[in-house]
């Protein structure tokens, strides 16, 4: 019986070694970082020093969820909240005005403007305020989100793919949802 290729490579001088492995590799590695796609990566925000994704929710004034969803932490704020903006114009005509904290301000309020005919309203900090402060509108998303991570999986993020949290996230709305119906 012949012995495993990483076996007999062991044995081998460093030097008499592969260059290469085959695709795939030994198959007591990890999955290589050139295998996974991009959009499947966790990412490093260093504004807010983070690693792993970032979560764009839409919600309607009750904060019952709309639409989610979510990238890797590298992607900044402006260009990632462009991606449910595309998704609820389709599903969701009736939305007219959207509330946003200060991390989308800029071109996203013009993109929101001309490209899906909604307009996005910054709410902002008092300039002169210090410590906490309950901006209007702002809390229906932030309980939003405490409702939804009440569910002990959403808490880490565990998830390998951006659609399983994006579905993970939306059954914990549906939940939350239900379970206030009855």
């Amino acid at each position: 019986m012949a012995a495993h290729p990483s076996y007999a490579r062991a044995r081998r001088p460093r030097a008499l070694w592969p260059t290469s492995l085959p695709l795939g590799g030994d198959s007591r590695q990890p999955v290589s970082a050139h295998c996974r796609s991009k959009r499947d990566e966790k990412g490093y925000d260093a504004g807010k020093k983070i690693t792993g994704r970032k979560r764009h929710i839409l919600t309607d004034t009750d904060g019952r969820l709309l639409t989610v969803r979510v990238h890797a932490a590298d992607v900044q704020v402006r260009d990632g909240g462009k991606l449910p903006f595309k998704g609820s114009r389709q599903r969701y005509p009736f939305v007219e005005r959207i509330f946003a904290d200060g991390g989308y301000a800029g071109r996203l309020v013009h993109w929101a403007a001309s490209k899906t005919h909604i307009t996005l309203e910054i709410i902002r900090r008092g300039a002169h305020t210090k410590g906490f402060e309950v901006l209007p509108r702002r809390w229906v998303v932030e309980r939003t989100f405490a409702w939804i991570f009440k569910n002990r999986r959403l808490v880490r993020d565990y998830e390998q793919l951006t659609e399983v949290a994006e579905t993970l996230i939306t059954i914990a709305a549906s939940a939350t949802l239900l379970r206030r119906w009855t």
